[in-house]
């Protein structure tokens, strides 16, 4: 597998399944399951699961492929491997916020390296080209043809008048309490991976997560934030956030422009 070739196939399998998650998220009604976890789960997440897992495991039959969906697939994936969430921000899918995405991502070395997310009801889409660099798709989304790409990078950040990224679902005390530890100029609720994205576009320097996650929430926003300059480090240590850990789980971790002074949890 070469990154030219991951990068038309990963695109092509986010949009489509982001067409099968739209035709169930605007219809009448649908039905909401509870996971083993108390997580809520949706025909949408278990549809695109399946389109994405069958799509990546026949382009690429020798890749190790990690999914939220898949429990057996839940266990380590050596160095280098697919890591897929179908569709990132279920609650706000049940809700009809349209803060939710598709998320699919390589992981090398316990670092996402090439990924795409596709927002399709905000109708964005951010992947990493063969390069590694980060763009913004533009246009009707065809699965077959790349559209017009703009470059996307992180801001200059103004660490006296700082824009902050926070959780939708998931922000709470302690979020608020760390936020308050930055001269914040303004601040604003988005859902799913996009809040990596909104670092990796300028639109926030920073987003902190103090608050549970997993890989498969994290990888591919991870790498388009990484292709525009900016970086995920532990809120702990500020080293690195890595990838292949035991379990899927993430410790806290800061998403943020490299310009912004990190404070101390």
């Amino acid at each position: 597998m070469t990154y030219e070739e991951l990068i038309p196939v990963i695109r092509r399998l986010a949009i489509e399944a982001g067409s099968k998650i739209m035709e169930i998220y605007n219809s009448d009604d649908f039905d909401v399951k509870v996971k083993s976890d108390d997580s809520p789960v949706t025909a949408a997440d278990e549809a695109a699961d399946a389109l994405i897992s069958a799509g990546l495991r026949s382009a690429f039959p020798d890749l190790m492929l990690g999914t939220e969906e898949q429990s057996d697939s839940h266990k380590a994936q050596g160095h280098t491997f697919l890591i897929v969430d179908s569709l990132d921000g279920t609650k706000e899918f049940i809700h009809r916020r349209g803060d939710f995405t598709v998320n699919i991502a390589l992981v090398e070395q316990g670092v996402p390296t090439r990924d795409v997310v596709y927002a399709p009801a905000k109708q964005r889409m951010f992947f990493t080209l063969a390069d590694g660099s980060a763009v913004e798709e533009t246009g009707a989304f065809d699965p077959q043809v790349i559209g017009a790409t703009s470059p996307i990078r992180v801001a200059k950040s103004d660490n006296a008048a700082l824009m902050v990224v926070a959780s939708k679902s998931h922000r709470d005390q302690a979020t608020e309490d760390y936020i308050g530890k930055y001269a914040v100029k303004d601040s604003k609720s988005a859902g799913s991976s996009l809040k990596f994205c909104l670092v990796a576009t300028g639109e926030a320097d920073i987003y902190p997560r103090v608050g549970r996650t997993m890989e498969w929430d994290t990888a591919a926003g991870h790498a388009v934030l990484s292709g525009a300059g900016g970086k995920v480090v532990r809120l702990d240590d500020r080293e690195p956030l890595m990838y292949g850990k035991e379990g899927y789980a993430n410790p806290f971790f800061i998403a943020t422009a490299p310009d912004v002074d990190l404070k101390e949890a």
